[in-house]
């Protein structure tokens, strides 16, 4: 489609929008409450590395199985009565890890949570309902948002509720206190985006890996898809270990690192509130997915070559002193057996926070681009019946890389050093984003 032919953008309704964004800010407030403590809870009951390691991905391997069936679910039952069962569910599963006594209750708790807790990828499938090709990328960013307000408000909510009963029970129940107020917003203020009509139509094919492998095979489709779980499995495990490159390079413990969220989060709500509705409108979603690989291979970059320079006020024996009395037991054996190696007091200074805050820029606006272009380019690959079940195997192909990054991040943060992860994900992450620049050359802004 070309520049004279293009369609304006359709408006969004903010009225049916704003249910939508404030039920998922809510929700992922109470899932970013939990997901800077995880590794703690499993430390808690002993966990040693690899258990603490199955601990964080047996979320997003349960949703290998979740997000599918309860984004096909969606589409033949609506989304009103999934996104409440969900909600539900992951309010439970709070509650189950606030009175865990070990650490099968844990993990069963974080499973029951991934097979039924689908709720971003149904409130995904109700955006794309009152979107059209137009407006789709800005309707996704909503969540976008939330999810950086969430990564705003969450950890600090984390942190205060720490300081003030030095429990970790009380963040799990101050999440499930959430996802219960997500249930209420959700039940009195959300129209059904899934008109009666639709409903009941289309293949029954809910879950199982034949439908991942039939979209998979399907050429322009499966490409796409392909993407969203290359890139996932390259930022997540960015992500998963930033806390401890902060810890190994910078010093940083929880308020350096409370700082960072705050940045990345406010980049995030600015970037998917205010710019991407109009940069897809200007570039289509194929170079804006191709500009956000750009940016986050260029952040991962820069992290990878942030300067052994510890913040002005670190001091080596202090952190030491800091983690063994903050965490729960068996942490010296904890870091003893990741060979955690702290940064000296030398060479303290100004340069390497600077460094590292000049690199979440690029990573930050990148990440706030990918996941609503390409969404949107895999919604318009599919009839509106399949909406909730495309887009379900979407998040299913993410929580298959966040299920399996952590583990091979790690695992190469631990035998090749701390920003060997970061630089073989930037020059991947690089690679990827040319090989998409050329084949979508020629292409226009049509998707």
């Amino acid at each position: 489609m070309t520049n004279a032919t293009a369609k304006a953008p359709t408006p969004l309704s903010t009225r049916r929008v704003a249910p939508i964004f404030i039920l998922v800010f809510v929700d992922v407030l109470g899932l970013t409450v939990i997901l800077p403590l995880l590794h703690l809870y499993a430390a808690a009951f002993g966990a040693d590395p690899l258990r603490i390691a199955l601990v964080i991905a047996a979320f997003p391997l349960a949703q290998l199985i979740g997000l599918p069936l309860m984004g096909a679910l969606s589409d033949r039952y609506g989304r009103k009565p999934l996104l409440l069962f969900s909600q539900a569910t992951t309010c439970l599963s709070f509650i189950m890890l606030g009175l865990a006594t070990s650490l099968e209750w844990l993990i069963l708790s974080r499973i029951i949570d991934g097979v039924f807790g689908a709720n971003l990828s149904t409130a995904q499938a109700a955006l794309s309902d009152i979107t059209d090709e137009t407006n789709r990328t800005r309707g996704l960013g909503i969540t976008g948002a939330a999810f950086g307000l969430g990564f705003i408000f969450g950890p600090l909510i984390a942190l205060l509720s720490l300081e003030l009963a030095n429990s970790l029970a009380v963040p799990a129940f101050t999440a499930a206190i959430y996802s219960f107020a997500s249930v209420l917003l959700t039940a009195f203020l959300f129209k059904e985006t899934r008109p009666p009509q639709l409903r009941g139509r289309g293949e029954r094919l809910w879950l199982s890996p034949a439908l991942v492998l039939r979209y998979l095979l399907k050429p322009a489709l499966g490409i796409l898809l392909l993407l969203m779980f290359a890139q996932q499995m390259i930022f997540f495990g960015y992500e998963s270990l930033l806390g401890l490159f902060t810890l190994t390079r910078l010093g940083f413990l929880g308020r350096g690192n409370a700082v960072l969220f705050l940045l990345i989060g406010l980049i995030l709500v600015m970037v998917q509130l205010r710019y991407i509705g109009r940069w897809s409108a200007r570039l289509g979603d194929r170079r804006l997915a191709s500009l956000a690989l750009g940016l986050l291979a260029l952040g991962l970059i820069l992290t990878a070559t942030t300067p052994e320079s510890p913040h002005p006020l670190y001091l080596r024996e202090k952190v030491e002193r800091d983690l063994l009395s903050a965490l729960p037991s068996k942490t010296e054996a904890l870091i003893g057996e990741l060979g955690l190696k702290l940064p000296a007091d030398e060479n303290r200074g100004f340069g390497g926070v600077l460094w590292l805050f000049v690199a979440i820029a690029p990573v930050s606006i990148g990440a706030g681009l990918i996941r609503p272009a390409l969404n949107s380019l895999i919604t318009q690959r599919v009839p509106a019946l399949e909406y909730g079940r495309v887009l379900g195997v979407s998040s299913a192909l993410v929580s298959a890389a966040n299920a399996s990054a952590p583990l091979l991040a790690g695992l190469i943060f631990q035998q090749a050093g701390s920003s060997a992860p970061f630089l073989l994900g930037g020059v991947l992450m690089a690679l990827i984003c040319g090989l998409c620049a050329l084949s979508w050359r020629g292409h226009g802004k049509s998707y």
